[in-house]
């Protein structure tokens, strides 16, 4: 009886998979007539990212049609599109914590409305679900026309500077540029003060570090000599040297910038990097003609 009752049940199991089996077989893939996307960036020290669906023209009139003007829009097709920010930015000036959220447009033919709001699990541009007050923010941003059209909607990112950048959304002739502030200064400064001008084992390739992004954002210019000359010092790079030289030079201190850059190229020359050495000649010839 018990043989009898595990041969039935060995049996129940095989016909089960049999027929999911046959089910899955019986399914088949096409694609998806708006297929997802995610594109990431790093803006400045944030991470931001966005999910989306992307529809394509197929020979329709889009906005103000499709899309119509002063109607919330989903900002793609299928679910409402998602945006994430590592840590708290500036969207046009207006502040948005670190977190995802669902972005929303709503279209218009001389200005759209941008909305980040806080609630990601509604479908599409949400229904009778949506509500307002769920907005972290909404703010109002200028198209621009576009000469050639973009058949698929497409998210993404240009115009990057160390902190900023700029979120573009186009689709047909239109494109909708949204401005993206990061905070790097107050970030970077801490790490600094934490591990180079407090801290108590500092590496060449920290003080290098600091003193480049002093150079770079028009800081302490002296003081970022110091500290990279203190890098070279310990373990002497080209590109580091390079650097020196062109701090000596900005200081007027030309004799030492001369031979720094020499320096420079002749350890530029052992790497075989062709490229350091064209550029401390560069700036050798730079330095003649101050003199």
């Amino acid at each position: 009886m018990k043989k009898m009752l595990s041969l039935q049940l060995v049996w129940s199991l095989a016909m089960a998979l049999f027929l999911m089996g046959t089910q899955a077989s019986a399914q088949i893939q096409t694609p998806a007539a708006s297929p997802s996307a995610s594109v990431t960036q790093v803006v400045g020290l944030t991470k931001v990212t966005v999910d989306y669906s992307r529809p394509s023209v197929k020979g329709r009139k889009i906005f103000g049609d499709l899309a119509p003007y002063g109607k919330l829009w989903r900002t793609g097709a299928n679910a409402a599109t998602k945006i994430t920010f590592s840590d708290e930015v500036m969207l046009e000036g207006n502040k948005v914590p670190a977190g995802e959220y669902a972005l929303y447009t709503i279209p218009g033919e001389k200005e759209w409305t941008v909305v980040i709001h806080k609630n990601t699990k509604l479908w599409g541009d949400g229904g009778p679900d949506y509500k307002q007050e769920d907005d972290q923010v909404r703010f109002k941003v200028t198209p621009k026309r576009l000469n050639e059209k973009v058949e698929s909607f497409t998210i993404g990112f240009a115009d990057l500077t160390n902190s900023s950048g700029v979120l573009q959304i186009s689709w047909e002739n239109t494109l909708v540029p949204v401005k993206i502030t990061t905070d790097v200064d107050t970030k970077v400064m801490a790490q600094i003060r934490e591990k180079v001008i407090n801290g108590t084992n500092v590496t060449p390739a920290l003080y290098a570090a600091a003193a480049s992004y002093y150079a770079d954002t028009n800081k302490d210019l002296k003081q970022a000599l110091a500290w990279m000359k203190q890098a070279n010092e310990k373990d002497p790079k080209f590109w580091n040297l390079h650097q020196q030289a062109k701090m000596q030079a900005k200081l007027n201190d030309f004799k030492g910038a001369t031979t720094t850059a020499q320096k420079s190229i002749e350890l530029a020359k052992k790497e075989n990097n062709a490229d350091y050495v064209a550029l401390n000649e560069k700036l050798l010839a730079e330095i003649k003609n101050k003199k």
